[in-house]
This record gives structure tokens, sequence and C-alpha cells, in this order.
């Protein structure tokens, strides 16, 4: 914030009557968004207003995500004009200039390379992320995500929604993103899974329950769209509002027979 030559808003800045001035200036799509609103920055008044109800993992991707439109110089001439009038930023567009602040937010959050650098001296495991995204300031969720994005090593990872019991022993999970490495989609590709899974299915048998937080890994083996077997290892963590399956491949150890000569 300070290369930015940007100042965090009081506490309280962030309130309803402030909200209620820009919804008058806005139009009916950025009116939708503010009543929903967890950051704002003004780029005149070099102040950024996050929501202080949030969680500080959170507040900290705010900060960044409204740096990002200060410092993209097509954003900040552009908010800085719509700020002196009463025109407003067409909803594409917005939308558009959200995705780059969430990028640049990223990428300053985990300082471009050195988290995948660092991650990549660690072993292939769901506690790689976990132990890092403390040091990164970041959550668990942004941080699995860079950490598979970004590997080198063949991994993907599902994002699973909690289990919704129906009996004592049965539950069914949904489906709610995929995220694979690029050398899981070169050499595994493209795998069709289903969009919910249960205890009797080789993914739902990794769901933790009963008060456990992680599945340690096992194998598991995962047919892609081609029909081609491939033999994995997989592992669970559970954030209670969200399960993470990391699965990655095997990779055959390579043996050298030393003879005499």
């Amino acid at each position: 914030m300070a290369a930015a030559k940007l100042s965090l808003a009081p506490d309280d800045a962030l309130n309803e009557n402030f909200l209620l001035r820009l919804r008058h200036k806005a139009g009916d799509a950025l009116k939708r968004a503010l009543s929903k609103v967890l950051g704002v920055i003004d780029i005149k008044a070099r102040l950024v207003y996050v929501d202080r109800a949030v969680i500080i993992v959170r507040q900290t991707f705010l900060k960044l995500h409204e740096i990002g439109h200060a410092c993209l110089p097509w954003q900040r001439g552009l908010y800085a004009v719509v700020e002196d009038c009463e025109k407003t930023i067409s909803p594409e567009i917005s939308e558009r200039f959200d995705q780059e602040a969430n990028a640049f937010a990223s990428e300053v959050l985990f300082q471009l390379d050195t988290f995948t650098n660092e991650a990549a001296d660690h072993p292939l495991s769901l506690k790689t992320p976990l132990k890092l995204s403390k040091k990164y300031g970041a959550s668990i969720y942004s941080t699995i995500r860079r950490y598979v994005s970004t590997n080198h090593r063949v991994c993907m990872v599902l994002v699973l929604d909690p289990p919704e019991f129906k009996s004592v022993h049965g539950f069914t999970c949904t489906l709610r993103r995929v995220l694979a490495s690029p050398s899981f989609d070169r050499t595994i590709g493209r795998v069709r899974w289903p969009e919910r899974f249960t205890p009797d299915d080789d993914i739902g048998a990794f769901v933790p329950i009963g008060g456990r937080r992680m599945s340690y890994p096992r194998p598991l083996r995962i047919v892609n769209c081609r029909g081609e077997s491939h033999d994995c290892v997989a592992e669970a963590f559970t954030q209670t509002h969200q399960i993470f399956i990391l699965v990655h491949s095997i990779v055959p150890t390579t043996v050298v027979v030393l003879g005499n000569t």
C-alpha cells in the first residue's frame, strides 16, 4: 500500500451511509454488487475501504485487490474519469477489471514465483499448502489452488461441498470444482468426474468424516476420457465447509543395477 501511495480508511468508514452514497450514483448492476460489497477504492482520495468484519486473510486479499485497481494504469485512469462524472463502467468491463485485480492480488500475495519455488522443495502433499498458507497469509483455498495450478508435477485437486448425510453411514458430496496442474493435463488428460460422490465411490471413500480432518495418502486408480488407466495416490483435507482431495500420479522408480566388470 505504501508503494502504491494508498492508505487504509478508518475501521468504520465502510458503513451504510457511505454505501448509500455509492448506490445513489451507481447503475443497476453496480447497485446489486454493492449490496454485498467487501472492499472499495477511492482513486482520487487514495483510500481503500475494507470490511473489517471478514477474516484477516480475506481482508489481506481485499486490500491487494483494491490496490490492483489503483496500480493497473488502464484501470486507474478509467476509474478516475468515472469518479468525476455521472457515467458508469459497463458490467462487462467491470467484471474484466475485477478478474485482473484478482490476478494482481494473487501474484502479489504469492510473490510471483516465490511460493511456487518454495513449494517445489517440499513433498507433494496437502500438508505443504496447508503449512505455506500461514506463511504467505493466504486462505487455504487460494493456497491449494495456487499450489496445484503452478505445480510442475502431475497433480490435481477436487473441491467438494460438505457431505449431506442421508443415513448414519451414507452421505453425498457434490463436486464444486476441479483444478489440475499443466503436467496433469498433458500426462493424464481429461477425466470425466461424476457430479456427486458417496462412501461407496473410490473418491468418496477419501472424504474425512466423524470429526477427522484428513484422510492420509493411499492408492487410487483413475481412468481418463480415452479409457487409459493411471495409478495414482490420493489424500483429503476438510475445512468443514469444503473438502479438498489431492490426486497425484505415481512416478515409477528407476532402479540401476551395477554389476561386476
